[in-house]
C-alpha cells in the first residue's frame, strides 16, 4: 500500500467516525426547539426567531461539533438593530431564563466580545452552543460555505479532515490564540482557490459585494437578491466546460494543504491571504488591511476588510506552522503506518475509536478508492458530485439534514427533498465537476514549476482573463 492509499484509508476512517447520525441531528433538533420555548418565556424577546448557524447550517459539523444560535429580534420584516448593550442585556436574560428552566450548565457570558456571546452545555446530550443576538451576518456566512459545497464535494470532506487535524494539534481554539474554526474553512478555500488547476473561483466571481453591506433593509428580500446571486454566479461556474480538471484525490490535496502553509510564520507578516480575490496579498500594499497589527491575516471575504484570524497570537503562530511541517514531514516519510496517521490528523477521542493494531502487510486491507465518506455519483470529468447538498436560497432558518434536508423556520419544520432552490436554478440532478480554473493558480517567487507544484513560500498568483460575476440589476434598490 502506497503512502497515498495509507492516508486515504486513513482519511476515510476519520471522516466515518465523524460524520453525524440521524441521532446527532435529532438532538440538535431538539435543543434548538427547547432553547425557543426559553426564548419565548422572556418578555423582551418575546417575537425572536432562534435560528442555528455555523457548521450546523454550512453542512460542516461533526457528531462532536458545538450549536451555534443567533436570537434575531423582529423589526416587522426588516432587519432587526440592536446595540452592543441591548444585545448583552438580553443574553443575561436569556441565561436567568435558562438557570430556572433546567438542562444546561456550564454557563459562560462573555460580554466584551467583538459579538457578545452566552455559552454553556445541554446535560442531557453534552452538546456545547454558543448563542449570539442578531447575527445575521453570521448566518449568511454560514449559507454560502453551504452552497460552495454545490461546486465540488472535496471542500466539504477537506474542511472535515483540516478541522479534526487541528483539533488533534490544539490549533482550533481562538480562546487560546490559534485559528478558529470559520478561518480554517477560510484556509482550505484558499487552497482550492490557488491549486493547479484551481478547484474553486474567487469568491468575488460568487457574490462581487461586501456581503455585510448588503444585510439591510427587508430581510426576506435582501437574503433573496444574495442568494440568487450566487445561485447564478455557482451555476456559471460549473457550467463552464473550458475550465482545466482538477483531479486529484482528497489525501493528494490534504498532503498539499501541509505543505502550501508549512512555512506560515514566515511570511504572515508580510503577506495576507484573500479569497475574496483568490490570492496572495502584500500587507503593505492593501490599504483596507492597514495599520497592520495581527500574527496574520485572513481577510473575512463578506465581512472586509476584518481579519477572521485576528485571534491568533504570535506564539501560537509558531505552533501552528510546527504543526504544519511536522504533519508534512509525516505524510512524505516512508516510516509511517496506520496508527502514526491516525494520532497526527485525529484528537485522541476519535482516534482511539478506530485506531487498530499495526499489521505488517498493509496489503490485507483492501485500498478504498473513494475518499468520500457519502455515496458519490462518479463524474467521469473526474469530479465528485453529491446531490444531496441543498441549493442557495433564501429561506431563514435553514438547517440542512443528510436524508431527508429538513427545514427550521422560526420553530416550524417542513420537509424539502432537494432544498429549495434559487430563480436561477441548477441541474436536476445536482451534479457538480471537480473542475477548477488555473487562471489564479499559486507560484512561487522563483516561478511556477511546470508540473504545478505548489510552493511552500507564497507569491502572488498568475492572473489569467476572468468572466465577469453576474450582479442584479438594481442591488442598491434594496428597501
Amino acid at each position: 500500500m502506497n503512502s497515498h492509499s495509507m492516508l486515504g484509508v486513513v482519511l476515510t476512517d476519520i471522516l466515518r467516525m465523524v460524520t453525524p447520525s440521524q441521532e446527532d441531528w435529532e438532538i440538535r433538533l431538539a435543543i434548538i426547539n427547547d432553547l425557543r420555548s426559553a426564548a419565548e418565556s422572556v418578555e423582551s424577546l418575546r417575537g425572536a426567531t432562534v435560528e442555528p448557524f455555523g457548521s450546523v447550517v454550512s453542512n460542516l459539523f461533526t457528531r462532536w461539533g458545538d450549536l451555534d444560535i443567533s436570537i434575531q429580534l423582529l423589526n416587522g420584516s426588516h432587519i432587526g438593530a440592536a446595540g452592543r448593550k441591548q444585545k448583552q442585556t438580553l443574553l443575561v436574560n436569556f441565561l436567568k431564563a435558562l438557570r430556572m428552566k433546567g438542562g444546561y450548565m456550564n454557563f459562560q457570558f462573555i460580554p466584551k466580545a467583538r459579538v457578545p456571546i452566552l455559552k454553556f452545555k445541554s446535560v442531557r446530550q453534552g452538546i456545547s452552543c454558543d448563542v449570539s443576538i442578531n447575527n445575521l451576518p453570521g448566518l449568511m456566512k454560514s449559507k454560502f460555505l453551504l452552497w460552495i459545497n454545490r461546486i465540488d464535494g472535496r471542500f466539504h470532506d477537506l474542511v472535515v479532515v483540516v478541522k479534526e487535524w487541528a483539533k488533534a494539534h490544539k490549533i482550533n481554539n481562538s480562546k487560546t490564540g490559534s485559528f478558529n474554526s470559520f478561518t480554517l474553512s477560510l484556509l482550505v478555500i484558499f487552497h482550492l482557490q490557488t491549486c493547479a488547476p484551481a478547484i474553486l473561483p474567487p469568491l468575488k466571481d460568487i457574490y462581487p459585494y461586501n456581503m455585510v453591506d448588503e444585510l439591510r433593509g427587508v430581510r426576506a428580500d435582501a437574503e433573496n437578491l444574495i442568494a440568487e446571486t450566487c445561485a447564478a454566479n455557482i451555476n456559471r461556474f460549473i457550467s463552464n466546460k473550458s475550465r482545466p480538471i482538477n483531479r486529484k484525490s482528497l489525501p493528494e490535496l490534504f498532503v498539499d494543504f501541509q505543505r502550501k502553509f508549512a512555512q506560515i510564520d514566515e511570511w504572515a507578516s508580510e503577506i495576507g491571504i484573500c479569497t475574496y480575490s483568490g490570492q496572495w496579498e502584500q500587507i503593505k500594499n492593501n490599504m483596507r488591511w492597514l495599520p497592520k497589527t495581527y500574527a496574520i491575516f485572513v481577510e473575512d471575504p463578506f465581512e472586509q476588510p476584518e481579519n477572521s484570524g485576528r485571534s491568533v497570537s504570535a506564539k501560537q503562530l509558531k505552533k501552528i506552522a510546527e504543526a504544519f511541517v511536522g504533519t508534512y514531514s509525516l505524510l512524505i516519510s516512508k516510516n509511517q503506518n496506520q496508527n502514526s496517521l491516525l494520532t497526527q490528523l485525529a484528537p485522541p477521542h476519535v482516534w482511539s475509536l478506530i485506531a487498530r493494531p499495526v499489521i505488517p502487510n498493509y496489503n490485507v486491507r483492501p485500498v478504498i478508492p473513494n475518499y468520500n465518506v457519502r455515496p458519490a455519483i462518479p463524474n467521469y470529468n473526474g469530479g465528485y458530485s453529491h446531490p444531496t447538498h441543498p441549493q442557495p436560497q433564501g429561506q431563514r432558518g435553514v438547517f440542512p439534514h443528510p436524508k431527508s434536508q429538513r427545514r427550521f423556520q422560526n420553530g416550524k419544520q417542513g420537509a424539502s427533498s432537494n432544498g429549495s432552490t434559487s430563480k436561477q436554478g441548477a441541474n436536476s440532478n445536482g451534479a457538480t465537476s471537480n473542475q477548477g480554473a488555473s487562471s489564479n493558480g499559486a507560484t512561487s517567487k522563483q516561478g511556477a514549476s511546470s508540473n504545478g507544484a505548489i510552493s511552500t513560500v507564497p507569491a502572488k498568483a498568475l492572473q489569467g482573463p476572468q468572466q465577469q460575476a453576474w450582479r442584479p440589476k438594481a442591488p442598491n434598490q434594496i428597501a
